[in-house]
């Protein structure tokens, strides 16, 4: 092992690039393939998420169009669900599914949804985490300090548990995004597969995450126990 690495955390890592080209390739193949695909109602992503809020009466959430490509997001703090040019402007089932699913956010935030609620109070302590984490351990592992390792694990373990606590939350997303798309009428029963097949396509990015940030905290916990 050398400064707390060895070949069993480079099979880690080797695992997680597989992973992650894996399922990127697999989201921006079910995006374009479905944004070929034109929505039968014709209404573009922001018209979608616009009919969604209405019916969950979240008439004060505001839509805005935000630079970048997948870079869709609902912000809790402004109240503001944001959509990428590809989603916002087209008239697709992809930009269909992706504005539901965003909408499903800002709903969750409204209802008081539980694992959103923890999702989002984990938000400083999981950014804190994931920047002092490798720096604790190492400085830990290098000064033969366990004490600052082992602060380091808990730090980390802070972030892997806000990638867990963000699946449900994600999962949740989609059902509820399926499900008014779906009673709706904004997306006939023929195309709601195509959705369902671009938010399956997102879920495993965060599955294949959360999956290699346990197999890398199971190590670190092994690699201190071993100092």
């Amino acid at each position: 092992m050398i400064y707390g690495f060895n070949s069993q955390y480079l099979l880690i890592m080797l695992v997680a690039m597989v992973l992650g080209f894996v399922t990127q390739g697999y989201v921006n193949s079910a995006f374009r393939r479905w944004s070929r695909v034109p929505l039968a109602t014709q209404r573009t992503g922001a018209q979608v998420a616009r009919a969604m809020l209405d019916s969950e009466g979240l008439h004060n959430v505001q839509i805005e169009l935000v630079q970048g490509r997948l870079s869709d997001h609902f912000d809790p703090k402004a109240g503001v669900l944001r959509l990428s040019p590809d989603v916002y402007s087209q008239a697709t089932v992809a930009a269909a599914g992706v504005a539901a699913h965003e909408a499903g956010h800002a709903v969750q935030h409204a209802r008081g949804f539980v694992a959103a609620r923890i999702r989002m109070a984990l938000v400083p302590v999981a950014n804190l985490g994931s920047q002092a984490a490798w720096i604790l351990i190492m400085i830990g592992i290098w000064t033969r300090v366990l004490g600052i390792a082992w602060l380091g694990v808990i730090a980390f373990a802070a972030a892997v548990l806000f990638q867990v606590v963000t699946l449900p939350v994600e999962f949740d997303a989609s059902r509820r995004a399926l499900a008014s798309l779906s009673t709706t009428g904004m997306l006939p029963t023929e195309q709601v597969a195509g959705a369902r097949n671009v938010l399956t396509a997102a879920a495993l990015t965060y599955i294949a995450a959360t999956l290699i940030s346990v197999m890398q905290l199971m190590y670190w916990i092994g690699a201190v126990r071993r100092n």
